[in-house]
């Protein structure tokens, strides 16, 4: 069945890309959900969220040929609705002001001192982290971007991703502990 399912996917895509209604509609149908449920992470604004929403699948729609299932279709997607989501978030200077690597060693304990987080404190830590902590926190927790791709999405080095990751982490812990 979940061949099918494949199957189904990409006969809508290539119905997409020769401009169905229908077959964009059923995608849009498909998607839209995961979709928002991206951009609500990253945005955390309604209505911001779903105007970044709409104006992703209008781009992805515009541009079906380049897509050459490389990847699935709803990565792709979601590729794009990351993307326009923080070329929203730069165009209301949301970002933190300096990404810049300022020398901080990076340690490399990922878990440590998250193991006992309960995880209502960790999503209330989260709405309590500044914009561009919160994004790197995000992709790279929740959306599973390594820190090449994340460097690659918010146009700074894999380098200064991580050591914004090391810091996003370590005051999301520290938020935490006060809650």
């Amino acid at each position: 069945m979940e061949a099918n399912v494949r199957f189904t996917h990409q006969a809508l895509v290539e119905q997409s890309k020769q401009g169905n209604r229908s077959a964009q509609y059923q995608l849009y149908g498909l998607y839209v959900d995961a979709m928002f449920n991206t951009a609500m992470r990253l945005l955390t604004i309604r209505e911001d969220a779903e105007d970044v929403l709409q104006e992703s699948f209008v781009e992805a729609f515009k541009k079906m040929d380049s897509f050459r299932f490389e990847s699935t279709f709803g990565a792709w997607l979601k590729r794009i609705v990351i993307n326009k989501s923080i070329n929203h978030l730069k165009t209301k200077r949301l970002l933190l002001s300096s990404l810049e690597n300022e020398g901080e060693p990076i340690e490399e304990n990922e878990n440590e001192g998250t193991q006992d987080f309960e995880i209502e404190k960790i999503k209330i830590g989260l709405g309590q982290l500044p914009e561009g902590y919160k994004q790197i926190i995000t992709l790279y927790l929740i959306e599973g971007y390594d820190h090449v791709e994340i460097g690659e999405i918010l146009g700074i080095s894999t380098s200064t991703s991580k050591s914004q990751y090391h810091r996003a982490k370590k005051k999301l812990i520290q938020i935490v502990n006060e809650l």
